[in-house]
């Protein structure tokens, strides 16, 4: 095996380091989800998190009532109309996540080597003897000696909030544990978590479907965050019911992976799937710890290449009650964004957080100081998820059979794009689809003659999610041309959903063009609808006089790419 070794185009100056961030309209290329919730649900808060850079609002149904969101929505619409920020809305499906039931709310003492017995009876009075859960088929589904975790909303990692259990004994339905750690549980709701233990429940489960079919039909949600997603055909079942309700066919899927099974069958989901969600919290669990970098990086990796957005999870918990976060956590956050994240999805953190504001801004700043790592292999055989499930198991260490160099970028001015577009082109291989060699050489364009900004045309999004997969350094402007549309019984206009999917991506910047002019126009329109997207990166800041600016549209039949130099 080769040794790792770092690779930087230039070296960093010490002293760069201590220079003031530059201010940018785009706060960072890479972009936040947040959850808004208790902490951060009104009018005032939400505005604050989108002027700090929260690009979609995540909605989570493990609690609350369709109500209580609903009520939220609203603050948020308030929020984008008075701030002028485009945000787009994520809804948090339940899945087959199993809960332990406080119906009084009152904390739970639970001391370490002491006994619990856990329980499909949800009429018992929760107690630090007894804890009623929402599933009666645990009983059947371990075996003494399995690893059980509790914790509130997810798990922080702290043992003073999550608890740790070992099963004893298994008594017709109930399940007997011993406490491993002592813990106090607060709330009405704490999640279970059987760590690599197989729960034989939907996906999709019926209360899930009653909340898309109602609130997200009635919402227009731009994404789904699938809970748990296990093998392929949860998603393909999952765009199945969706296509079924109205304009919720355009919705895109986000596979939620958090256990074993998803990672063993992560190739296949991330076929079906529009994204992947690395929901590190109940991965870190099924995971031994020193494997969840492994999985993330490969994972990232296949995503980045797949040209699929991923977004990483469980970054800064401690923000949760505290202003700053840990060392390690910023350099996690750094990690994520350089491992190939589009995203950071901020949970507890700013649903039930003190900080929620602060949070988002932190994370982003951290975001826009990173530049992407870059993790190849000397050989072109990946690591296959299945192996790092074997390898989680067995305790082998992959790194010294597998991976012959790591090569890290450490921030934009050093960011080796060359040899990143260079990868990717040779990952998709040849020949390219007419849409990819156009994006792949609208991007090499603008790196050759660095250019501040990358328009590009679109009506679907497509062809700009293209362009953002081959990692350009500079921003993208989605320029999305609406389309008329009809449903035999009302016209209307397309292009709302996909300028607000872009919000998830990586480096892109939607703006929703006049529907008067089409992608495919030919001439007079097209100057006029580029003369707009100009304006509005002179007004944003990305572009100055004399910049060059590289454009990607449809002249009649034709794509083409062009560049262009700005007058004064």
């Amino acid at each position: 095996m080769h040794s790792s070794h770092l690779l930087l185009e230039e070296p960093i100056r010490m002293a760069s380091i201590l220079e003031p961030s530059k201010a940018s309209f785009f706060p960072a290329m890479t972009k936040i989800v947040g959850t808004l919730g208790p902490k951060s649900r009104s009018v005032d808060v939400i505005s604050g998190c989108l002027k700090a850079g929260m690009s979609v609002a995540r909605f989570d149904f493990s609690w609350g009532n369709p109500e209580y969101h609903q009520e939220t929505l609203e603050n948020l619409k308030a929020a984008v109309k008075s701030t002028k920020k485009l945000c787009a809305v994520m809804l948090d499906t339940v899945g087959p996540e199993l809960q332990v039931i406080n119906k009084s709310e009152k904390p739970i003492s639970l001391k370490a080597d002491a006994s619990v017995v856990l329980t499909p009876d949800q009429g018992q009075e929760a107690s630090s003897q007894l804890l009623p859960i929402n599933f009666d088929g645990l009983s059947k589904a371990v075996k003494k000696g399995d690893t059980i975790f509790i914790g509130q909303y997810l798990f922080t990692g702290s043992e003073t909030t999550s608890v740790w259990l070992e099963v004893s004994e298994v008594k017709g339905d109930d399940v007997v544990c011993v406490i491993k750690n002592t813990a106090t549980l607060a709330g009405s709701l704490f999640t279970l978590h059987a760590s690599q233990i197989i729960i034989e429940l939907p996906t999709l489960s019926d209360k899930d479907k009653e909340v898309i079919s109602s609130w997200g039909v009635q919402n227009k949600i731009d994404f789904l965050s699938l809970s748990y997603t296990r093998h392929a055909e949860d998603v393909r079942q999952a765009r199945e019911y969706l296509s079924k309700l109205g304009d919720l066919y355009q919705t895109q899927i986000f596979a939620k992976i958090e256990n074993i099974e998803g990672l063993t069958h992560f190739d296949e989901i991330l076929q079906e799937a529009d994204g992947i969600i690395l929901s590190r919290g109940n991965l870190g669990i099924d995971l031994p710890p020193e494997k969840v970098f492994l999985f993330q990086k490969a994972a990232l990796y296949k995503c980045n290449m797949a040209g699929k957005p991923a977004v990483v999870t469980r970054v800064v918990d401690s923000m949760t009650d505290n202003l700053r976060p840990t060392r390690a956590e910023a350099t996690d956050v750094a990690n994520a964004v350089l491992d190939g994240s589009d995203a950071i999805l901020l949970g507890a953190e700013t649903l039930r957080g003190l900080y929620p504001v602060e949070t988002i801004s932190i994370v982003g700043k951290i975001c826009a100081e990173c530049a992407w790592y870059e993790w190849f292999y000397s050989h072109d055989e990946l690591i296959n998820m299945e192996t790092i499930s074997v390898i989680a198991l067995q305790g082998i260490n992959p790194i010294c059979d597998a991976v012959d160099a790591i090569t890290i970028i450490a921030a934009e001015k050093v960011f080796n794009q060359d040899l990143y577009f260079k990868k990717t082109v040779k990952y998709v291989g040849e020949p390219m689809t007419h849409l990819e060699s156009i994006a792949s050489s609208a991007v090499r364009a603008a790196i050759k003659v660095k250019a501040s900004v990358i328009i590009c045309f679109t009506s679907s999004g497509r062809a700009a999610r293209l362009i953002a997969k081959y990692r350009p350094t500079m921003p993208v402007l989605s320029v999305v041309i609406p389309r008329l549309k009809t449903n035999q019984l009302k016209w209307s206009f397309s292009g709302a959903f996909e300028a607000r999917q872009s919000l998830i991506v990586r480096g892109l910047f939607p703006m929703l063009a006049d529907p008067r002019h089409p992608a495919e126009s030919t001439s007079a329109t097209n100057e006029s609808v580029l003369k707009v997207a100009l304006d509005h990166g002179k007004a944003s800041g990305v572009i100055k006089s004399h910049d060059r600016v590289v454009v990607c549209q449809k002249v009649g039949d034709a794509s083409v790419v062009k560049i262009i130099e700005l007058e004064d």
